[in-house]
C-alpha cells in the first residue's frame, strides 16, 4: 500500500522549497564562494536598487525620440550593465549615431525623474545591510552623482558612506575587472577574497575576469531573458534568488 503523505506536517511544496535550498548551499559552499571571504562588492542596479527595468524604459523612449527603435530585450543583451559612456560607444557602432551630451543630460533628467517617482530598494536588503559582519563596498556602472541620487531616494547611503567605486574610476568599466580590482585594492582586500553580489552579464564576467567569488542575484524586477543569459554563460555560478536565502546560505557574514 503506498502512503498518502510523507505525515501530517509535510507537503510536496514544502518538500520541493527544501531541495531548491539544499542544491543552492551545494553550489555555494561546492563552487564559487568556497574561500574565506573579507569584503562583499555590491553591484548597485538590480541589486541594491531595483531600477533595471526603469533604466531601460527611460532609454528606450529617449532613443525613440531621436530615430533610434529598440526594445527591451535589445537593451538586455547589449547595454544591461554596461557604463553609459559604453552604451554610447555600442550605439555609435551600432546605428552609426554620436549621441550628444544634450542627450546624455536629457537621458539622466529623465531616468531621475522616474527614480522619484517609483525606484525602491530591493526587497530586504536594508536588513541584510544592517546585520553583515565585514565589510561591504558598492561598484557600479552608474555615475557618482546618480548613484548617490539613488541611494538617498532608497534609503540606503549611511550604508555606503566612503565605499561607493564608480565606472568614471577606471579606464575599462565592465564587462573588464578594472572596476572590482579597484573596489577590492581601496579596501584593501584580496581579490580571492572578495565576494561579488552582480545580476548582469557584464558584471558577472568583470568578476570572474577579476578573480573574484560571484554570486548571481535574481530578486530585482529584471529584464526578461537576462537571468537565462548569465545561467548558460556560466552555469558554475550560484544563484541567489531573494536576500532571505542569502542569510540562510550564508550565516557566517552576519552578526550573530
Amino acid at each position: 500500500m503506498v502512503s498518502r503523505s510523507f505525515n501530517n506536517h509535510w507537503d510536496l511544496a514544502t518538500v520541493h522549497r527544501g531541495i531548491a535550498i539544499l542544491m543552492i548551499v551545494w553550489a555555494v559552499t561546492g563552487n564559487a564562494m568556497n574561500k574565506k571571504i573579507t569584503l562583499i562588492i555590491f553591484d548597485c542596479d538590480g541589486v541594491l536598487i531595483d531600477s533595471e527595468i526603469l533604466s531601460a524604459q527611460v532609454l528606450i523612449q529617449k532613443l525613440s525620440e531621436i530615430g533610434i527603435v529598440i526594445d527591451t530585450d535589445y537593451v538586455q543583451k547589449h547595454y544591461l550593465g554596461c557604463s553609459f559612456k559604453s552604451v554610447t560607444e555600442k550605439i555609435l557602432n551600432a546605428f552609426g549615431l554620436q549621441l550628444s551630451a544634450e542627450f546624455e543630460d536629457e537621458y539622466r533628467v529623465a531616468l531621475m525623474a522616474q527614480f522619484n517617482k517609483t525606484l525602491q530598494a530591493t526587497l530586504g536588503v536594508k536588513d541584510v545591510l544592517a546585520q553583515l559582519s565585514l565589510p561591504f563596498c558598492l561598484a557600479t556602472s552608474s555615475s557618482r552623482a546618480r548613484t548617490q541620487q539613488a541611494l538617498a531616494i532608497t534609503g540606503l547611503s549611511d550604508f555606503f558612506e566612503g565605499t561607493i567605486f564608480t565606472a568614471e574610476e577606471v579606464k575599462n568599466g565592465k564587462p573588464a575587472p578594472d572596476l572590482f580590482l579597484h573596489a577590492a585594492h581601496s579596501m584593501a582586500a584580496s581579490p580571492a577574497n572578495c565576494l561579488v553580489i552582480e545580476d548582469s552579464l557584464a558584471g558577472v564576467t568583470a568578476a570572474k575576469a577579476a578573480g573574484m567569488q560571484l554570486a548571481h542575484y535574481k530578486g530585482g524586477s529584471h529584464i526578461a531573458e537576462s537571468e537565462d543569459m548569465i545561467t548558460k554563460a556560466f552555469p558554475d555560478v550560484p544563484v541567489i534568488k531573494s536576500w532571505q536565502d542569502f542569510e540562510f546560505i550564508q550565516p557566517s557574514l552576519f552578526i550573530k
